[in-house]
């Protein structure tokens, strides 16, 4: 057993202090539905836990204003069955019904959400670990050691923003609906507090795999915002996967609308379950304005959003069934709020 500490501290900068006294192998635990997992792999290994579940104001939702902000610590299923995030931004409330079961959704929260890990076997079974469970060489888990993936089974893999390093899925819901909103998240460091765009938090591969977020040692995401927009009637999040009781997406689409008549104006549009983190489709989102959807419209949209996919040995499937995915999306937010 690897042995750690643990204190709750009261209060956000008593958490980064916290961090920062402790140095680089600690942990923020809000909800621990990722991190346990992690910690039973020996993929982490902290030596210290920072509890932060008992920061007072870090699991507000608010509604009013111009916005929607959501605290850190707001529980999934808090956030999902929040009666104006169901009435006027379903693709929010979908993502997170669809993203587990109601279980996981009481416990984990928003702002943990958002730092999910790969589900690619070969990083929960790989390299990089002290005991010997690790057998498949992973550069996530142990950089430069290689990805047994490529050339093997990749049925699962992504098909967008892979590199000759890494081909592992981005795996969350959560934060496909959230890039399609145009969602900032709010940051509490060492450094003090900043603010960036969802997309920012996440890295591409390239040559190094296990550098996944922007998020400097001891930051801590403190809030998520979300623009109000009339696009958010109009929206769906579109989820394909093996079974219907919470797997992990082969697929899923992220689209809200605004139109005049039956006409686009303004689309959004961003995929999961196919690349290496959440990806906006905006060449798909432009062919749509000045359209009326229909299926054929739609679908040319999808080919777009899936154009310089580059397929492995197993999930060249993921091509077609993605495009496909965002067509659907596409008819299924069209069709809401016509009244």
């Amino acid at each position: 057993m690897q042995p750690f500490s643990y204190v709750r501290p009261a209060s956000a900068a008593d958490a980064v202090g916290a961090f920062a006294a402790a140095g680089s192998g600690a942990r923020f635990i809000a909800g621990g539905t990722t991190l346990y997992d992690l910690m039973k792999l020996r993929i982490e290994q902290p030596g210290h836990l920072i509890d932060v579940t008992a920061i007072r104001g870090l699991d507000v939702i608010e509604t009013g204003g111009d916005r929607l902000r959501f605290g850190a610590l707001a529980p999934m299923s808090a956030v999902a069955a929040d009666p104006v995030v169901l009435r006027d931004y379903p693709v929010l409330a979908e993502a997170l019904t669809k993203a587990a079961s109601q279980q996981l959704r009481n416990m984990a929260t928003v702002g943990g959400n958002l730092l999910q890990r790969t589900r690619c076997m070969y990083f929960r079974n790989g390299a990089g670990s002290t005991s010997t469970v690790g057998v498949y060489p992973c550069n996530k888990r142990a950089p430069g050691s290689g990805c047994a993936a490529i050339g093997g089974l990749d049925r699962g893999q992504a098909v967008l923003g892979t590199s000759a390093s890494c081909t592992a899925v981005s795996p969350g819901d959560w934060p496909v609906a959230l890039t399609a909103m145009d969602a900032t998240i709010e940051v509490l460091g060492p450094a003090g507090t900043r603010t960036l765009p969802i997309a920012e938090l996440y890295r591409l591969p390239g040559d190094t795999p296990h550098l996944e977020f922007t998020l400097a040692p001891g930051e801590m995401i403190t809030a998520i915002t979300v623009p109000k927009t009339p696009a958010g009637r109009r929206s769906t999040y579109h989820k394909i996967r093996d079974r219907e009781s919470y797997a992990f997406a082969l697929a899923s689409a992220a689209v809200a609308l605004e139109m005049a008549g039956e006409r686009v104006t303004i689309a959004r549009i961003a995929l999961g379950g196919m690349a290496t983190k959440p990806w906006r489709a905006h060449e798909a989102e432009q062919a749509v304005i000045g359209q009326a959807l229909t299926p054929e419209t739609a679908l040319a949209a999808g080919r777009i959003a899936l154009k310089g996919a580059s397929p492995g040995k197993s999930n060249g499937f993921k091509v077609e069934l993605g495009a496909r995915t965002v067509a659907d999306a596409l008819l299924i937010a069209s069709a809401r709020n016509r009244a």
